[in-house]
């Protein structure tokens, strides 16, 4: 068999899973209620321009928060279950490879990487111009094939770097977290673009590509 299942006699305290799965799912949760529009429209009536830092701190909070989390979850489980024979290992590191280059492209080229760090914003602050409005609705490059190339991007990278039964939990809560979150993002998106956004909708899949026909 090219993929091996390591066999596990017992596994032992099974309860330590279970809190890493509701860890991660706390994170997920906290990390999607940071961004809700309820919350940031609160926000920012209350900091008023001083909002244009919220995202800044957004990223430095989810990336402190994920740092012990990800430690507690390497410490609590390193056994490897899964082993991966020539065929795959070929396979995996392709599909690794494929995922990096898609998410770099899609964060570098396609979308606004100085925004989604929080910098645009700043550098914004004090225009007219909402720094929340996009400039519009891109639809070339891997926005043409996917509506969300990075989140793609993502589960195929997670899925090819599950090795230990940890693994299997967080990247299953993770996957169940990215379609939940693009379902969410996507209600705000049809809220600021209106119809242009629900016709991107019905012409491009949200997340797997290719699963949606063009209309002729």
């Amino acid at each position: 068999m090219s993929l091996q299942i390591v066999e596990l006699n017992k596994i032992e305290q099974p309860m330590k899973y279970l809190i890493i799965a509701l860890l991660w799912s706390g994170y997920c949760a906290l990390h999607s209620y940071l961004i809700s529009v309820g919350f940031t429209n609160a926000l920012a009536k209350l900091l008023k321009k001083y909002y244009a830092f919220y995202r800044l701190f957004y990223n430095l909070i989810s990336l402190v928060l994920i740092i012990p989390l990800l430690k507690y979850t390497n410490q609590i489980d390193s056994a490897i279950i899964i082993s991966y024979g020539l065929p795959l290992t070929i396979v995996r590191y392709f599909l690794i490879a494929a995922s990096i280059l898609i998410f770099l492209w899609a964060f570098f080229i396609d979308y606004d990487s100085l925004f989604f760090f929080g910098i645009r914003q700043i550098i914004n602050q004090n225009r007219t111009k909402s720094t929340e409005s996009s400039e519009g609705l891109k639809k070339k490059g891997l926005l043409g094939i996917v509506r969300h190339p990075m989140y793609f991007a993502l589960i195929i990278y997670l899925w090819c770097q599950t090795f230990t039964l940890a693994g299997i939990v967080v990247n299953i809560v993770l996957t169940i977290y990215i379609f939940v979150g693009t379902w969410l993002e996507e209600k705000k998106l049809v809220m600021e673009l209106g119809e242009t956004y629900r016709k991107y909708q019905e012409e491009v899949p949200m997340i797997i590509p290719f699963t949606k026909r063009r209309s002729l």
